[in-house]
């Protein structure tokens, strides 16, 4: 049976990648925390639905809130880095980007983590502008990564859409992009976000058990502050303000129907089960 996976990005309300004003880094302990009521919502919809998922965590959160990092482990969920301050990888340099990662890392450990062997950057921004992250990665001892979406803007539309090896200085990484279909004659982000919230329950699981027919697994991506039921509203440009804002309402109950859809299990261990020659071929 092909399993799934569910991964959250653990990340506050007010970390929107590109927006300064009240939002900038220097005013984040000032604005109002909903990472910790909205990280156990969600904890308790997938303990409802017995889903072990991959919880990449951003480090700024773990130095703060050490004990929701224990809290999502202790419900047999997978933490993994999703770097140290929403920063997206192309506007740092590979020295800054490998600081990043190291304080992510020592934040997740002395938060309680054992390993951390996954990576995900904020905005899928390991992409044609900064692949030489992916020799970061592998040279820190990250086992996956799951950064690259095969979406125009963010990504591109020519990455693989399945489960793959990356070929990298420092030998191969596993790469795991969000689930994307096709519509318009374009990718189209069924797998999270607004392409998530906005697809009907029957239709999402419609999609994964075509890829799973052919032993492919999927990634869906969440955020805690998606299941918020009074989420803070601030002014954003229109762009931000529809992936922040477009139909939350019922959201939570959409994703419960989701989950009890079809089989779901962390990253590392679905990865850890593909047979080589399965969508693992090296690029």
């Amino acid at each position: 049976m092909v399993r799934n996976c569910l991964t959250v990005d653990v990340e506050e309300w007010f970390h929107i990648c590109g927006v300064g004003g009240p939002l900038r880094r220097e005013h984040w302990d000032t604005l109002p925390s909903r990472v910790i009521e909205n990280t156990r919502l969600l904890l308790d919809l997938l303990d409802r639905r017995q889903v072990r998922g991959t919880f990449f965590v951003l480090g700024w959160i773990a130095e703060r809130y050490p004990d929701l990092v224990q809290q999502i482990a202790s419900g047999g969920h997978e933490i993994a880095s999703h770097g140290q301050y929403h920063v997206p990888i192309y506007e740092l340099t590979e020295g800054a980007f490998a600081d990043e990662i190291d304080r992510s890392v020592t934040a997740l450990k002395t938060a309680g983590v054992q390993s951390v062997q996954g990576f995900r950057a904020p905005q899928w921004s390991i992409n044609d502008r900064s692949m030489w992250a992916l020799d970061v990665l592998s040279r820190k001892g990250f086992r996956f990564d799951s950064s690259m979406t095969p979406l125009w803007l963010i990504g591109n539309p020519a990455y693989p859409q399945e489960p793959h090896k990356r070929r990298t200085l420092n030998g191969d990484l596993l790469e795991f992009p969000p689930m994307v279909t096709r519509r318009l004659g374009q990718n189209f982000p069924m797998g999270g976000g607004w392409g998530l919230r906005m697809t009907a329950p029957d239709r999402v699981l419609s999609a994964m058990e075509r890829r799973n027919r052919q032993g492919v697994p999927v990634a869906l991506f969440v955020h805690p502050w998606e299941l918020d039921p009074d989420p803070p509203r601030i002014r954003l440009p229109w762009s931000k303000r529809f992936v922040h804002y477009f139909r939350l309402e019922g959201f939570q109950s959409r994703l419960e129907t989701i989950l009890g859809g079809t089989a779901f299990a962390p990253m590392g261990d679905v990865l850890a089960g593909l047979r080589p020659g399965a969508g693992l071929g090296p690029l």
